[in-house]
């Protein structure tokens, strides 16, 4: 497998959504800046906060999330890279909060960044991290999804859903070099 060359968090821009479920793949591309020492900078021709490291990319588009996909698709087209070189890294719904999944391809599964990446890049088949953030049902809450997404998961919750971003930190040498079967082993685990 192609090690990738595009890591992409996403989630919404601004202040008031800096802390809610759906900007978890965000979280992930700060620590993932932070732990190899490179600053998120604002790149109006990518629509989004990016960062170079050696031969890979991070991106925070900072589009709101149905419309990720034309912050994916100016980065990866000006730097050609192919869709099997990205990691889009996203909130999970179907997942329980601190639950991951490492998959390439499939559906959108509702998940309108996702479904906005694939129309831009005309493919669904690039890399997806899935950090589960649970859904309001199977958590006994009466929201709706739209509204869940877009709040601060509970203390628990949260505290669960930051062990998995340090499993991914964790596995990122795996992904690194492209291992995505060593990195599902890591990943796929309840625990380090």
């Amino acid at each position: 497998m192609a090690p990738p060359r595009l890591i992409v968090g996403l989630g919404n821009p601004g202040a008031e959504y800096e802390d809610t479920r759906h900007n978890a793949g965000a979280w992930f591309v700060d620590r993932l800046a932070r732990q190899l020492k490179v600053a998120l900078v604002p790149q109006a021709k990518f629509l989004g906060l990016a960062a170079r490291a050696d031969d890979v990319w991070l991106l925070q588009p900072t589009t709101y999330m149905n419309r990720s996909g034309q912050s994916v698709a100016a980065l990866a087209r000006f730097y050609k890279i192919e869709p099997a070189e990205i990691l889009v890294v996203h909130d999970e719904l179907d997942i329980p909060p601190g639950g991951i999944r490492l998959k390439q391809g499939g559906g959108a599964g509702g998940h309108n960044g996702i479904k906005d990446t694939q129309a831009h890049l005309g493919t669904p088949d690039f890399w997806r991290l899935r950090l589960g953030i649970g859904h309001p049902r199977s958590l006994n809450q009466a929201q709706e999804v739209a509204d869940f997404v877009l709040h601060r998961p509970r203390a628990d919750e949260r505290e669960a859903i930051d062990r998995a971003l340090d499993r991914c930190l964790l596995a990122w040498p795996q992904l690194a070099v492209g291992d995505y079967a060593a990195a599902q082993q890591r990943l796929h685990g309840k625990s380090v």
